[in-house]
């Protein structure tokens, strides 16, 4: 799904992978499918497991490393301006 309400994506990364950090202009929800990864937003380090949930706040930075294989679900909500 991509339009302007949000956007939903499926992230897979091998172990040792890296998502740079960087920012996003809306909130995002991470739901973790498979593996475990550190996931870094602001000044605050996250590990995360299958099963687990986090929000990643808007304009706020964030990245990801994988400790394992990783499988993530993001959705991008949208607000309305």
């Amino acid at each position: 799904m991509d339009d302007k309400n949000g956007r939903v994506s499926l992230f897979a990364f091998a172990q040792g992978e890296k998502l740079s950090p960087h920012q996003a202009p809306f909130d995002a929800l991470v739901q973790v499918l498979e593996g475990e990864a550190e996931i870094i937003i602001g000044d605050e380090s996250f590990n995360v497991k299958a099963g687990k949930s986090i929000i990643m706040p808007a304009n706020i930075m964030h990245a990801v490393n994988a400790h394992q294989d990783f499988k993530m679900l993001l959705t991008l909500i949208k607000s309305p301006v």
